[in-house]
């Protein structure tokens, strides 16, 4: 219960702080991208399936609130976040900068993911202005990753619990 919980306001705050605040902001020419970077880390903690969830109703919340396609940004994010949750499943979940290189490789899958998932769906989107801005959005989005990561570990995570012993044996 704790745990969903956790991702669910990790979620909900990103979200907002997104649309609310980032909307139009730049850095390195890109905008940051902090609902992305929320989701992969809550998946590198979590795991691919409550990654896979926050990511489902994180796009659906950014969608809602911008007006948007429905379910295109869920789509990106939902991937977004499977993967990160394999990739912590499998390799990165004890290592240093797995947030930083999972939340960099992430970001530019998920740029040109949603530049072709634009196409597919038949509406206008700048494929130049999405190429050019992918690689610094990604720089930002890893650069990012370090600071939540630690607030995704810190209020995600069980605190590590001292199990009973249950059998006493006398030598």
């Amino acid at each position: 219960m704790r745990l969903a919980l956790g991702i669910a306001l990790l979620v909900f705050v990103a979200a907002v702080v997104q649309v609310t605040v980032l909307t139009g902001a730049r850095l390195l020419w890109a905008e940051p991208d902090l609902l992305l970077v929320t989701i992969v880390c809550v998946a590198l903690v979590a795991g691919s399936v409550p990654g896979a969830v926050a990511g489902f109703a994180g796009g659906l919340l950014i969608d809602v609130m911008t007006l948007g396609t429905l379910g295109v940004t869920s789509i990106v994010l939902t991937l977004a976040g499977y993967w990160a949750g394999r990739y912590g499943e499998t390799t990165g979940r004890g290592r240093r900068f797995a947030p930083v290189i999972a939340t960099f490789a992430i970001s530019l899958l998920a740029g040109i993911g949603g530049v072709a998932l634009h196409f597919l769906l038949d509406q206008p989107v700048s494929a130049r202005v999405a190429f050019v801005t992918a690689l610094p959005s990604a720089i930002v989005a890893a650069a990012l990753a370090l600071g939540v990561q630690r607030i995704a570990r810190a209020s995600i995570s069980e605190p590590p619990r001292l199990e009973r012993a249950r059998q006493v044996e006398l030598v």
